[in-house]
C-alpha cells in the first residue's frame, strides 16, 4: 500500500489565518506601544494600551476572519448546489464538460470520456467540483479553524510585546518593545517558512522590514504628538 505523502498546501487553511494573526498580533501591538510610549506617558497607561489593543485585535482578527471566510465558505455551497442542479438536468453535457476539461490537460479525447465515465460513476459532484470549480478537502473554506486560528495566534503575537513593557526598564519601552518585537517577527517568518516549504531569508527581512517600519512610523507619531501636546 502506498502511503498518502503529507503536502505544504494541506496546511494552507489554518497557516495563512495563524501567520497572518501572529503579524498582526506584533506589529500592530508593538506599534501602538511605541506610540503610546513615545507621547511621554506613565508605564501603566501604556501596559493598559497594549491590553486593550491585544483584546480587541484577538476579537477583530476572529471576527474579520469568519466573516470573510464564511463568504467564501458561502460561494463554494453556492456553486455547489448549481453544479448539482445541472448535473441532474443536463447529465450528458455535465460529462462532456468534464471530459474536454481532461483533454484540456493533455487526455487524448476517448480516454478523457473514460476517465469522466469512471468518476461521476463513483462521485459525480466531487469530481466536477475539483476538476471545474477547482473545490476540494484541502483548501475548502473552514470559517471556525480561520477563525479560532487567528484569534489565538493574534494574541500569542501580541502577548510578546505587551510583556516587554513589564519587563522594561524605566524610559526604554519603545527600544525594548521593538527589539523584541523585531526579533519575534523574524522568528514568525523563519517558521512559517519552514512550515510552508518556502525560502526562509526573504520571509525573515519582509516581516522584519515592514514590522519595523510600522513600528517606527507609530512612534515618530507619538513622540510629535506627545511634544505637540506638552
Amino acid at each position: 500500500m502506498i502511503q498518502r505523502e503529507n503536502h505544504y498546501v494541506s496546511r494552507i487553511g489554518w497557516l495563512r489565518a495563524a501567520v497572518l494573526g501572529a503579524n498582526d498580533g506584533i506589529v500592530s501591538t508593538a506599534s501602538l506601544i511605541a506610540g503610546v510610549a513615545s507621547a511621554g506617558v506613565g508605564t501603566s497607561e501604556v501596559l493598559l494600551a497594549g491590553t486593550a489593543g491585544l483584546v480587541a485585535g484577538a476579537m477583530s482578527m476572529a471576527a474579520g476572519e469568519y466573516v470573510s471566510v464564511s463568504a467564501q465558505s458561502d460561494s463554494e455551497k453556492a456553486d455547489l448546489e448549481r453544479e448539482r442542479k445541472e448535473q441532474e438536468t443536463q447529465p450528458e453535457f455535465e460529462h462532456e464538460e468534464l471530459a474536454q476539461i481532461y483533454v484540456g490537460r493533455g487526455l487524448t479525447p476517448e480516454l478523457a470520456r473514460q476517465v469522466a465515465d469512471e468518476l461521476m460513476a463513483k462521485d459525480a459532484l466531487g469530481a466536477h467540483a475539483r476538476d471545474e470549480l477547482g473545490i476540494s478537502e484541502v483548501v475548502t473554506a473552514r470559517p471556525i479553524q480561520a477563525a479560532l486560528s487567528s484569534a489565538a495566534s493574534f494574541t500569542a503575537g501580541a502577548a510578546l510585546p505587551v510583556a516587554s513593557v513589564v519587563l522594561a526598564p524605566p524610559g526604554g519601552i519603545v527600544m525594548v518593545t521593538t527589539v523584541v518585537s523585531v526579533l519575534a517577527l523574524g522568528l514568525l517568518g523563519a517558521v512559517s517558512a519552514r512550515s510552508g516549504g518556502a525560502p526562509r531569508v526573504p520571509a525573515v527581512a519582509r516581516v522584519m522590514f515592514w514590522g519595523a517600519l510600522a513600528m517606527a512610523a507609530t512612534a515618530l507619531v507619538g513622540h510629535l504628538f506627545g511634544t505637540t501636546v506638552g
